[in-house]
């Protein structure tokens, strides 16, 4: 089975109204680079805080990610927040890391 394969039993969920969302064009604050140091992360996920705070999407931009187990900062909440809000990711990278079940 080709990896391709795997992504056409996932079902996509609608995402019209990621046109109105404010964090258009500012991935680098909602997704961390490589090797990211913890206080550049809080500064990094408090800039995209505010951003989400102005946002009319914010609430179906929180329910694709937590439905879909999206990775990286959506909705107003951090990885690790969707995780203690008991939606889990497939591969919790950060989370591990960090030591929070």
């Amino acid at each position: 089975m080709a990896i391709g394969d795997l992504f056409a039993f996932r079902e996509w969920d609608d995402t019209s109204w990621s046109g109105l969302a404010e964090c258009k064009g500012l991935a680098a604050i909602f997704f961390p680079p490589a090797a990211e140091r913890p206080q550049a992360r809080e500064r990094r996920e408090a800039q995209a805080r505010e951003v989400c705070q102005s946002c009319e999407v914010l609430i179906d931009c929180r329910d694709f990610a937590r439905r879909n187990r999206e990775y990286g900062f959506w909705g107003g909440e951090s990885e690790e927040e969707r995780h203690a809000a008991g939606y889990r990711l497939i591969a919790p990278i950060g989370v591990r890391a960090r030591n929070i079940s």
